[in-house]
């Protein structure tokens, strides 16, 4: 029976999971006051630069406000573990639910009565993917909307203002509210005061195509801004999925049950039944604000830029909820966390589409997708090159893409020393380049000669066959296995220990 990988009972909400982390010890309490403006990205990159915890802090602070109306979570899913853990698994099935999402899309017909029983998690995960309507939670209760009662962090010392980074904003399409049409996007969103702020989206994202239908049509646009909810649907909201497949719907799949939302008091809107803090309010056509600037994934404060303002009608705090909160910085930070973490999901989906790459790495220390390594089964010349193609054009993300190294089955593309050899000894600059020009880049990508266009570089590091070069490839080095072996042998008959050291 295909398998899905859940191994971990259900998480239907912040709560459970934390409750799941403080058992595994991966969950630590600080009652010390932390300061929002910068003291809690400054302990955040600690924590995580350690594979540290998450963080839950009691009593977060403001010097010129003192406390909050809920503490301050964060480093939230600062291990591959724990993003695994999110999505109800151990870190090593991960593999599993990408095999199974990829089946979900091409879907192969049994060949028999006993295959058949493989159709049955399809079916499944088919209904988990439709939500369902329920009523409000009842500890999910009215507050005053004003934005100053959150801890809302200032991350570095020249940013604008305090940003609200781990805002799940819920938006659809013009017409009825239908939950089929929904986006949910993580977009940074600068708090301007109690009861304004702006939310950034890059063009490509859910939000910027909504909004644009909104525009055309004259009217307010509803929007919902979650602050926390169950651990699924905050990943849900952040994975590169394939085109159509909404966002709620693989929440649904995730959790193995459909997702439940509710309904907004004053917005014609629905949230997770499982949301810790709802922001309610509308964008009106045409208003904007100057956005930024900020500190970003690249490591570099990113320029200003009108973005639309929203405006807050209500606001939902859950009893004893929590403030969820992150930083966006070089690496590592956790969106680059949960990127390397979210590659064992769309490697089998890209090896779907195309069957000869045998792995795919995109190096956190590359602002998580600016890089990416492809190891292939080549077997006929300018294969390295389709697969350069087929990648770039496979998912929205792998469009933001600069560079693609791609390799031969030989190399290790976890390990730079071995990429960067067979870049230099695999590839010529005069045949294996592929230089593309006015393609979309990331618009923070201040390498760019214009916003939100730029070039990428293929690198052809395999070796050469047939009609790609003249001449024979020269033969690897490699020493006979007995060999090795019978160095091993030897390496610990000299019981090598560190050599002592010497003081005056």
């Amino acid at each position: 029976m295909q398998k899905t990988g859940r191994d971990l009972p259900p998480f239907p909400n912040l709560r459970k999971f934390l409750d799941f982390l403080g058992r595994e010890d991966d969950l630590k309490t600080l009652s010390t006051p932390v300061d929002v403006h910068l003291e809690a990205t400054a302990l955040h990159q600690k924590v995580i630069g350690s594979a540290g915890p998450a963080v839950l802090v009691s009593n977060p602070v403001r010097a010129d406000r003192g406390g909050f109306a809920a503490p301050l979570l964060i480093n939230l899913f600062g291990t591959s573990k724990r993003v695994a853990n999110g999505l109800g698994l151990h870190p090593e099935n991960l593999p599993d639910l990408g095999q199974f999402l990829a089946s979900l899309r091409s879907p192969q017909p049994p060949a028999s009565w006993r295959e058949a029983g493989t159709l049955i998690p399809m079916a499944k995960a088919g209904l988990n993917s439709r939500p369902k309507m329920t009523g409000v939670p009842k500890d999910l209760h009215r507050v005053e909307p004003d934005l100053s009662q959150l801890p809302v962090q200032t991350c570095w010392p020249g940013d604008a203002g305090p940003l609200i980074t781990w805002g799940m904003v819920v938006t659809r399409s013009p017409g009825r509210d239908d939950p089929r049409s929904y986006n949910l996007g993580i977009y940074r969103i600068q708090v301007l005061d109690k009861d304004r702020a702006i939310l950034r989206w890059l063009p490509f994202r859910g939000g910027a195509q909504h909004y644009r239908q909104w525009q055309q049509s004259g009217e307010a646009m509803p929007v919902a801004v979650v602050i926390g909810c169950d651990p699924a649907t905050l990943l849900a909201s952040v994975i590169p999925a394939p085109a159509n497949v909404s966002e709620l719907a693989l929440a649904g799949i995730f959790n193995g049950t459909p997702s439940k939302l509710a309904p907004c008091d004053t917005i014609d809107l629905h949230v997770p039944a499982s949301s810790e803090i709802v922001l309610e309010g509308e964008v009106q056509p045409g208003e904007t604000a100057l956005e930024g600037p900020f500190g970003d994934h690249t490591g570099y404060y990113n320029e200003a830029a009108d973005y639309p303002v929203f405006r807050l009608k209500a606001m939902k705090m859950r009893r004893d909820c929590v403030y969820l909160s992150t930083f966006t910085g070089r690496a590592p930070d956790e969106p680059s966390v949960i990127g390397e973490a979210m590659t064992d999901l769309f490697r089998p989906l890209l090896q779907q589409a195309i069957p000869e790459i045998i792995d795919v790495h995109l190096p956190p220390a590359t602002c998580s997708y600016r890089v990416a390594v492809l190891q292939i089964a080549k077997t006929y010349p300018g294969q390295a090159r389709r697969a350069m193609m087929g990648f770039w054009s496979l998912l929205p993300q792998f469009s933001m893409t600069k560079y693609v190294i791609v390799v031969d089955q030989d190399i290790d593309i976890r390990n730079w020393d071995d990429v960067m050899w067979a870049v230099a000894t695999r590839s010529d600059p005069e045949r294996d380049l592929i230089v593309l020009t006015g393609t979309p880049v990331d618009q923070l990508d201040f390498a760019s000669p214009r916003e939100g266009l730029g070039g990428k570089l293929g690198i052809d590091a395999t070796i050469k066959t047939g009609a790609e070069t003249a001449r024979t490839f020269a033969e690897k080095l490699t020493m006979p296995a007995e060999m090795e072996t019978r160095a091993d042998s030897l390496f610990a008959q000299l019981c090598l220990t560190p050599a002592a050291e010497e003081y005056p």
